[in-house]
């Protein structure tokens, strides 16, 4: 008689494959958004220092017309000396509000990470205890099922123990029939 018992058991051990696999996936997915916060908060320092290279590159631009200015029109110091000045408080003015503004937005980039990160930890916790409530009562069902089919494969083969009894009967009888007419 074949074994029921194996097909049964393996269908159970790959759902709990399948129910194990779209956990990491789903584990894996609620990672992905940290991952690409990481990566902006790690860009904005790039962007920072490129954006703050070309308001500096601006200043200098402004500083070497000056001095042209100053070459080619000697006596001009002194107006030129108070536009400097004034330059370099508009700039410093510039540069500091760039600087908060990039402080601001890395904080409040790295508080949202960590306020998902926190709420995906949760999610996580559930999701394992969920997915072993799953796999709990999934394995029960196993045992009850692969104990009905065995149930089933004893009674079948009772069965059938029987059939071969009770055809053996009616092939004696049939035997010792056809001898009585013969005879």
């Amino acid at each position: 008689m074949a074994d029921y018992t194996n097909p049964v058991a393996t269908t159970f051990e790959l759902q709990r494959r399948s129910i194990e696999q779209g956990q990491e996936a789903l584990e894996q997915t609620l990672m992905f958004p940290t991952r690409v916060g990481d990566a902006a908060v790690d860009s904005l320092d790039s962007q920072e220092s490129a954006q703050r290279s070309v308001v500096e590159f601006q200043q200098d631009a402004i500083h070497s017309l000056l001095d042209t200015v100053e070459e080619t029109f000697p006596g001009v110091e002194t107006s030129t000396d108070d536009v400097r000045e004034v330059v370099d408080d508009q700039y410093g003015s510039v540069l500091g509000a760039h600087a908060d503004l990039f402080e601001n937005l890395s904080t409040s980039l790295e508080e949202g990470i960590e306020a998902y990160d926190d709420l995906s930890e949760e999610t996580v916790e559930a999701l394992e205890e969920a997915v072993e409530d799953l796999v709990d009562a999934q394995e029960e069902l196993e045992e009850q099922s692969v104990e009905a089919t065995e149930q089933v494969e004893e009674q079948f083969e009772e069965l059938q123990a029987q059939v071969e009894n009770v055809q053996e009967q009616i092939q004696s009888v049939s035997e010792d029939a056809a001898a009585a007419v013969d005879n």
